[in-house]
């Protein structure tokens, strides 16, 4: 338990730290690589709410299917919104 919560802490400072040294222009291209990530996560949660583990195992999936789809279209959003920046006015 102590390993996890070491890991844990570990990659959410390193996490911290490279999201604070990514430079304003590469923020977009960021988003749409982690709007692709939340992608594969968004199948495999699909794949564990089909696999019929038992009903605790079901309601987990579901919740990670709708955390996973909240994140997909939030980050499409916000992508959307930036890109909206880059427009040229008329």
């Amino acid at each position: 338990m102590l390993e996890i919560l070491f890991i844990f802490v570990l990659a959410v400072m390193l996490g911290f730290e490279i999201i604070t040294k990514v430079p304003p222009t590469l923020h977009t291209p960021l988003m749409s690589g982690s709007n692709a990530i939340s992608g594969v996560t968004l199948v495999g949660a699909v794949i564990a709410a089909g696999s019929g583990e038992g009903f605790m195992s079901g309601v987990l999936a579901f919740i990670a299917v709708a955390m996973a789809t909240t994140n997909v279209v939030g980050g499409f959003l916000v992508t959307d919104r930036m890109l909206e920046k880059f427009k040229k006015k008329d």
